[in-house]
């Protein structure tokens, strides 16, 4: 890049280190800020190192050709940050959690382990502006536009998601806890239904229930509205 001074040795590999660590800073301190498992520290050492193995791997290669004479080696210079991208899979997979049937988290974490190694990457080879475009359009991505489509998106992008799970006594109380749900302008996305045998013969019933629903109220206002009915036993609420 033309607006970047051109250094040979330890100048070059010092700035190229340090813009992959500050370009990782914006994902990390975004991460933090949501209070996700892998933050500030894990970004850093993910973008430094693989622009650090990524400037070997080039420099290798023209070291290569041109420190033996007589002898022909051929070597790809990308080989070392291919393998890259393969090994950071494992930090990604660790972060990825299902709950429940269908309720998967963490998969935004394992993308954004994966594109610091690609910062990494990118500022190794010397794509110092690809890089820095790149975490501007991942933070666009994440941040502007799903609060954007949240407010004048299509209705069901501006739902909010919740889990359900109570336990009633009788049967008939299965049928008014549906009813009452879709009474109150709940959309109803799937329900399991498990009985729950006791020691005197009697069987509870435990409702799973994942819904959705067009509305400003937050989930401590619909605990209050739920909880207060009548044939309700015990109460669990989840926001998703």
């Amino acid at each position: 890049m033309d607006w970047v001074p051109y250094l040979n040795g330890y100048g070059e590999i010092l700035i190229k280190l340090s813009f992959a660590a500050i370009l990782s800073l914006v994902i990390g301190i975004e991460r933090e800020l949501k209070k996700k498992p892998i933050g500030l520290k894990t970004s850093i050492v993910i973008a430094t190192f693989s622009c650090l193995l990524t400037y070997i791997s080039i420099e290798s290669a023209y070291k290569a050709h041109t420190g033996h004479d007589g002898v022909n080696i051929t070597m790809d210079p990308l080989r070392l940050a291919a393998q890259i991208v393969s090994g950071i899979g494992f930090l990604g997979a660790g972060v990825i959690l299902r709950k429940g049937n269908d309720s998967i988290s963490g998969l935004t974490t394992a993308a954004m382990i994966w594109g610091a190694g690609g910062i990494g990457i990118a500022v190794g080879a010397g794509f110092y502006l690809e890089a820095s475009l790149s975490v501007v359009i991942v933070l666009i991505g994440i941040e502007v536009i799903p609060p954007l489509l949240s407010k004048i998106g299509p209705k069901r992008l501006r739902s909010k998601e919740l889990s359900l799970k109570v336990i009633v006594s009788e049967q008939e109380n299965i049928s008014k806890m549906y009813y009452h749900l879709k009474d109150q302008g709940f959309y109803i996305d799937s329900i399991r239904i498990k009985d729950i045998p006791l020691e005197n013969d009697e069987i509870k019933h435990e409702l799973h229930i994942r819904l959705s629903i067009l509305t400003k109220k937050n989930t401590v206002e619909f605990y209050h509205s739920i909880a207060n009915l009548e044939f309700i036993e015990t109460l669990e609420l989840e926001s998703i």
